[in-house]
């Protein structure tokens, strides 16, 4: 049975960034998009396992730093290669200003 986490202050990610969660022995990324949308998804690339916590947000899209692959946040689906597969996506939902994640 899949735990809401609490990952962190909706307050300590801007608007169309991204910042590193990490849980037990995983690692996550955590998306605010340009509407307020908080997304979680794996925090590595399919591509060759660069961390995405420098990648660029645009709208609700994270580029890998490494080779530009760019991932819909809300799906995990892959945009743009060299990445061919998806990344996992998780439940987040916001209460009392507290980011939650559903793992």
């Amino acid at each position: 049975m899949a735990d809401w986490i609490d990952a962190c202050a909706a307050s300590d990610i801007d608007e169309e960034d991204v910042i590193r969660f990490d849980h037990g022995s995983r690692t996550f990324v955590i998306v605010r998009d340009h509407q307020d949308n908080y997304y979680c998804t794996d925090g590595l690339c399919t591509h060759e396992d660069v961390h995405l916590e420098d990648g660029l947000v645009v709208e609700a899209t994270i580029e890998c730093p490494k080779h530009s692959s760019i991932f819909d946040c809300s799906t995990g689906e892959v945009e743009t290669p060299p990445a061919c597969e998806n990344l996992h996506t998780y439940p987040t939902k916001v209460e009392n200003g507290r980011v939650f994640v559903e793992l």
